[in-house]
């Protein structure tokens, strides 16, 4: 799984609340800090993709 952040974030620090191995918050929009989701991690990534208010993280 991978996934990536739309410069639509609002930067709102949800995703990087729910799985912070994942992502962390850049200067100005929420930023993915892996090139793929440790298999541990995809649900909470998943989570964070589906809870953000913006719709600003795809999962491919």
């Amino acid at each position: 799984m991978q996934v990536r952040v739309e410069d639509t974030c609002t930067a709102c620090g949800l995703c990087v609340d729910t799985c912070p191995e994942v992502f962390e918050m850049g200067d100005d929009i929420a930023e993915v800090i892996v090139d793929a989701v440790p298999a541990e991690c995809e649900e909470a990534a998943q989570q964070a993709a589906d809870e953000c208010p913006v719709e600003a993280i795809i999962v491919e």
